[in-house]
């Protein structure tokens, strides 16, 4: 079985010449002919180069690893119960689906409050995740959920100013927080400030905490999509060379005469910008979160991604020591608007192997008596059976599920319908539906009684992510209240059951036909216990 797929993608603008007659191996035409044009990555790059690296077109797309895991989220089942209820009576009255509790509270005194155990990540310096913050930012907060402000933001502002090397004003972070807290209501949700290692150099959260009011920060070592710093391209020469003197690195350099003559005369159109790789360490680690809580953070978190199992237990670890208010473990193949193709395939440990690590270690610092941090799970979730099993698989660890790609198509397509309702310019698709806000967004009539008159004011955007947060909070009740758990706290491992013996093996989840062994024979015997009584929350 191939797990990858060479040689060609839709993320590259890459195919073969030969589709259907290709080497499993290379990626290679089965028959590579003299005189082809080079549609293919390997011929690409013979004339654009390290172009190549990255998926296309930057700016309006989220790109995700293909990579076909041996083992993943689909090789579990989800079991659900005909006897008790966990969190609510064992009623047939009362056991309903829209009972089931999804609020969240998380960090070290619970003060940070979800209405949905959704959180967006950290959203930075692409041009995608600015042209639609406003919408995901007033999405978060309008379902009382979170989202961070990603990397290099406020360095890559043209209108910030800095002092002495440290930010002073930066028009965007302003702009990126003030779209969250315009929305939030009731104190529900949250929005962090993500800093990797220029932004720590820039003193980004400190300025946030100190300027903006920002409470809660987040300290970044990684994501899912890849093991470098974060990257973006540049089209502007003047920009390429202001984020060369704020200390990025920038490729092609754009000081050298040589590459300012190459690119005005169009050889190349696009610089890139790239940051840092983060070196960690424990004495590092924990002197920076002192350093945030002593200058005002109330809640620090940690985003993690998909490395060896040794820096896994490291941040599990560190995250203990420094009693962190969360941790947020990124999996391999994680989506992003900018990483190299190749890495964010074949880099990193997958979401089912990074997870059931990350259960055994905290299981072992908890064995100890030592902090345990709330968790969040990330790694290409978008629908709510994957969250239960997510929730699951890591049980009891899990707070939230964090995404990306998914959030940001739902405001995407709300931002591309919006569009098209005000242009009256509706594809009949979408029409058959209706042609204003109120006919095609189905939860557009709660939001209005919700938010006035304020409601035309919402981005369209923020309508997207409403509604398709809704349906996967929907989704999630359904699914809870068939495996009778009422309340998140009470979904356990014992919720699912595996469906190859390889993902019993990794994750220690009895396959489908040997779990409940025990109960069973109870059962057949005419003497039931425990689980087969009808538990309610107080047993």
């Amino acid at each position: 079985m191939t797990y990858t797929r060479l040689n060609s993608s839709a993320a590259t603008l890459t195919k073969n010449r030969t589709e259907d007659a290709v080497v499993p191996i290379s990626g290679m035409c089965a028959t590579c002919v003299d005189g082809c044009i080079g549609m293919c990555e390997i011929g690409k790059s013979a004339y654009r180069g390290a172009e190549m690296i990255y998926p296309q077109p930057f700016g309006i797309i989220t790109t995700a690893g293909q990579k076909d895991y041996p083992v993943d989220l689909s090789h579990f089942t989800i079991l659900g119960r005909c006897v008790g209820a966990w969190g609510v009576e064992p009623d047939s009255n009362r056991a309903l689906f829209p009972a089931v509790d999804l609020e969240v509270a998380l960090g070290r005194d619970d003060g940070i409050r979800y209405r949905l155990p959704f959180t967006l990540g950290a959203m930075g310096s692409t041009n995608v995740a600015k042209n639609n913050w406003p919408g995901l930012a007033a999405g978060a907060a309008i379902t009382g959920t979170g989202i961070a402000v990603g990397e290099n933001v406020v360095g890559m502002d043209m209108e910030s100013r800095f002092e002495n090397g440290k930010v002073i004003s930066s028009v965007d972070l302003e702009w990126r927080v003030k779209c969250f807290r315009d929305w939030q209501t009731d104190g529900y949700g949250e929005v962090y400030v993500q800093a990797n290692v220029e932004d720590t150099m820039l003193g980004v959260q400190e300025y946030a905490i100190k300027k903006l009011g920002v409470k809660s920060v987040e300290l970044k070592w990684g994501q899912g999509a890849k093991d470098i710093g974060g990257e973006v391209k540049i089209k502007d020469l003047n920009k390429a060379q202001e984020l060369q003197r704020r200390g990025y690195v920038v490729l092609p350099d754009p000081s050298n005469p040589i590459v300012i003559e190459a690119f005005k005369k169009g050889s190349f159109h696009e610089f890139e910008r790239h940051s840092r790789v983060g070196m960690v360490s424990r004495e590092g680690f924990l002197k920076r979160v002192e350093e945030l809580r002593k200058c005002g953070a109330q809640y620090i978190t940690l985003k993690t991604g998909a490395y060896r199992p040794a820096d896994l237990a490291r941040a599990v670890k560190y995250a203990s020591l420094a009693e962190i208010d969360l941790l947020t473990v990124d999996a391999a193949g994680g989506g992003t608007g900018m990483s190299p193709w190749r890495m964010m395939n074949e880099w990193g440990v997958p979401g089912v192997e990074l997870h059931s690590l990350l259960r055994e270690y905290l299981l072992a610092l908890r064995s100890k008596g030592e902090f345990i941090p709330a968790v969040a799970l990330a790694g290409g979730y978008t629908f709510e059976d994957q969250m239960f099993k997510g929730f699951a698989l890591c049980a009891p660890f899990v707070k939230l599920i964090a995404m990306a790609r998914a959030p940001l198509a739902a405001a995407m397509v709300a931002k591309t319908i919006g569009k098209g309702i005000e242009a009256q310019n509706l594809p009949i698709y979408i029409e058959r539906f209706g042609t204003t806000v109120d006919e095609v967004f189905v939860t557009a009539p709660e939001l209005r009684q919700k938010l006035g008159d304020r409601f035309n004011k919402l981005p369209a955007g923020a309508l997207g992510i409403y509604t398709y947060y809704q349906r996967l909070a929907q989704g999630l009740r359904q699914l809870m209240a068939g495996a009778r758990k009422f309340g998140l706290k009470y979904i356990g491992r014992d919720d699912i059951a595996s469906l190859t013996m390889e993902a019993s093996r990794i994750t220690g989840i009895p396959h489908v036909s040997d779990i409940d062994s025990e109960e069973v024979n109870e059962i057949l015997d005419g003497v039931e216990g425990g689980k087969a009584r009808g538990l309610s929350a107080a047993d």
